[in-house]
């Protein structure tokens, strides 16, 4: 078996090596139809756009992509070419979550925001949106919750409109899929009548899609103040981002808020199984991020621990300074490991 893998797919290769007879690195952005014509399976990241372009005429059967999002692949296409694939759903809901708790924390030590009075809307409520629920109840939030396709399915007792977000939310945090049509669309779902539709002048927070808000509304929001912030990762037209957007807000990071070693390890782990339970391989192999290189955090407060053990103000400040640098910061991305790593000492709520 040969398997074309992402050279940016972390921790994977010891395994890889287990499992195919044949393992050919790329980056993501260099699959080409000649690399993948005798290939009989994909391990991709977003980067890679599998279509009818890449794909006819290959040997390819399989595609395991290390990611939650998935519109990166052709479904139909594949389903047309009988090409089997898989994603990783909620591989990096820790992540998220870690990136969201540090970035409120900031946003009530930097900006005033008081979070034990505020009201946090979260806009999709799956696997991420849920922890990110857990997250502003632990910071003392009033949560509202908008999520159509669940509330479709569940009733609406549990869920609130856009609209009543709009009226009453002081963060607005996105989490959705990004769907360009149909009933659930999220295609810039934020858009100039959204945010004209704001009455509390909210954070804005987009770690879902750079696609579900519009950029030139979202810059128009912040320059006549009908938000007071906004806190993005995801970007429309990435890596060639909009960089007054870039300037204009408080937090900006080049698409990493899901990029924790353990939400990577997650990817790689049920990208791999997925395999091997497509090809029925038995294979033994273990997935395993490296340990913190401090791996005990003493602080005073937990607020204060859990900035020492992630602080987005540094991945904000760097592309800050080098934009350019958009596919090099996230392909390089350091180390970062999440709470259940480190033990945290002498701190008193």
């Amino acid at each position: 078996m040969k398997v074309i893998v992402d050279n940016k797919i972390p921790f994977i290769k010891e395994a890889i090596e287990k499992i195919a007879d044949e393992v050919v690195y790329a980056p993501g952005k260099d699959f080409t139809p000649s690399l993948v014509k005798d290939a009989d399976a994909l391990i991709i990241r977003t980067r890679t756009h599998c279509n009818r372009g890449l794909l006819e005429g290959s040997k390819v059967k399989f595609i395991a992509t290390a990611t939650i999002g998935f519109d990166h692949i052709d479904t139909e296409y594949c389903r047309e070419a009988g090409i089997t694939w898989t994603n990783a759903p909620g591989c990096n809901s820790a992540s998220v979550a870690q990136y969201l708790h540090s970035s409120l924390i900031l946003l009530q030590e930097s900006k005033g925001i008081n979070l034990s009075e505020a009201t946090i809307g979260i806009i999709g409520v799956g696997n991420v949106g849920s922890k990110v629920a857990k997250v502003a109840q632990e910071l003392g939030m009033r949560i509202l919750l908008n999520d159509l396709p669940r509330e479709d399915k569940e009733g609406k007792q549990n869920f609130s409109s856009l609209q009543t977000l709009a009226k009453e939310c002081n963060v607005l945090t996105f989490h959705v899929p990004l769907y360009k049509e149909g009933k659930y669309r999220t295609y810039h779902l934020a858009d100039t009548a959204f945010f004209q539709s704001l009455k509390q002048k909210p954070v804005i927070i987009n770690t879902s899609r750079g696609e579900v808000i519009e950029t030139d509304a979202l810059l128009n929001a912040l320059e006549t103040k009908l938000i007071s912030d906004a806190i993005i990762d995801v970007w429309e037209n990435e890596p060639a981002i909009n960089l007054t957007l870039l300037k204009k807000v408080f937090l900006g990071t080049p698409h990493i808020a899901g990029y924790s070693a353990d939400g990577k390890a997650n990817a790689t782990r049920m990208s791999l199984d997925a395999l091997c339970r497509y090809f029925n391989i038995q294979a033994d192999y273990q997935i395993i991020p490296p340990a913190p290189s401090q791996p005990q955090i003493t602080a005073e407060t937990l607020s204060d621990a859990y900035l020492q053990i992630y602080d987005p103000r540094q991945d904000s400040n760097a592309l800050k300074t080098h934009p350019e640098l958009f596919e090099k910061l996230r392909g390089d991305y350091p180390l970062r490991r999440e709470k259940k790593a480190y033990t945290i000492l002498n701190h008193s709520e």
